[in-house]
């Protein structure tokens, strides 16, 4: 096996083993308990309103290090994916803020959160409301469908972030939206200093700088890139609020086809002149076809 395959092996054992937990929990007469019980991870990051209006097992089952719901900026008709859903809090709450309208998807690699997932969506009746077997670095939608992407504390659990960014800006329509939670370092970190705050599966060792992050965004093609520390979870590590958008008139590079105007990769920091006696501006300017400069 691989690292990057170990990795992900040893996240998926702790998120199935935090659904069984929960689930094998749900069937005391307290209900069942919660996975985070630390200030800075898990459910008491959501409002009591939030928390009060979802099945108990959802609460119990979030480990995430924000409320991306709270910052999405959802709207009424919207699409929106959550990436590494979990047992469904958020899909569950973006699925109330896009009202009957709209669709919120969760993609999770983890059968029994899954399992998890469906159960909490039958419990809340939730209609608009559709769970995806996947990975995030190759998600399962078509391309040009999602009007808003979140996450909540799970990119940094990636170990090919440029793959995960990629793949979020493919499945965007133009125009949309990117905002996420998501554990940051300080840019004078480095991964041994990570990794010593903290384990892999714990969000630590494997979140990216604020740099390496804004840099991440950039390379897929996002703009408007923002990013805003919310609290600290250790020393010089951080979790934030990231924000970007796809630009209204981006085309997909795996989609876009080798002449998309006249370049390749077109609108990535990839792109080259498909004629290599014209630069990439002169071809696009020929083929006159309004793609992105």
């Amino acid at each position: 096996m691989s690292e990057s395959t170990d990795l992900r092996e040893v996240v998926r054992s702790r998120y199935a083993a935090a659904a069984i937990k929960v689930t094998e929990g749900g069937s005391g007469c307290c209900g069942p308990e919660a996975v985070e019980v630390d200030e800075n991870f898990g459910s008491t990051l959501y409002s009591v309103a939030e928390r009060d209006a979802l099945p108990a097992e959802a609460i119990a089952a979030s480990l995430g290090c924000g409320n991306p719901t709270a910052v999405a900026e959802l709207r009424e008709g919207e699409r929106v994916l959550d990436l590494g859903s979990g047992g469904g809090i958020d899909v569950l709450l973006s699925a109330r803020r896009v009202g009957p309208t709209g669709k919120a998807y969760g993609l999770d690699m983890t059968d029994e959160m899954l399992a998890l997932a469906l159960a909490n969506k039958a419990k809340a009746g939730a209609e608009n409301v559709e769970f995806l077997k996947g990975t995030i670095e190759a998600i399962p939608l078509p391309s040009n469908t999602i009007d808003v992407v979140i996450s909540n504390c799970v990119i940094n659990l990636s170990t090919d972030k440029p793959a995960v960014f990629a793949e979020t800006f493919r499945v965007l329509a133009p125009g949309g939206r990117f905002g996420v939670s998501d554990i940051i370092a300080d840019d004078d970190l480095t991964a041994e200093q990570r990794a010593e705050r903290g384990s892999y599966v714990a969000c630590i060792a494997g979140a990216l700088s604020f740099s390496e992050y804004r840099k991440g965004l950039q390379a897929a093609g996002f703009i408007d890139i923002e990013i805003t520390a919310t609290h600290q979870v250790a020393d010089s590590m951080h979790s934030a609020i990231i924000r970007a958008v796809k630009p209204a008139t981006a085309v997909n590079a795996t989609t876009a086809g080798s002449s998309c105007c006249g370049v390749s990769a077109c609108c990535t920091p990839a792109e080259q002149s498909v004629d290599t006696n014209k630069t990439v501006e002169q071809a696009k300017a020929d083929a006159g076809c309004g793609c992105q400069e």
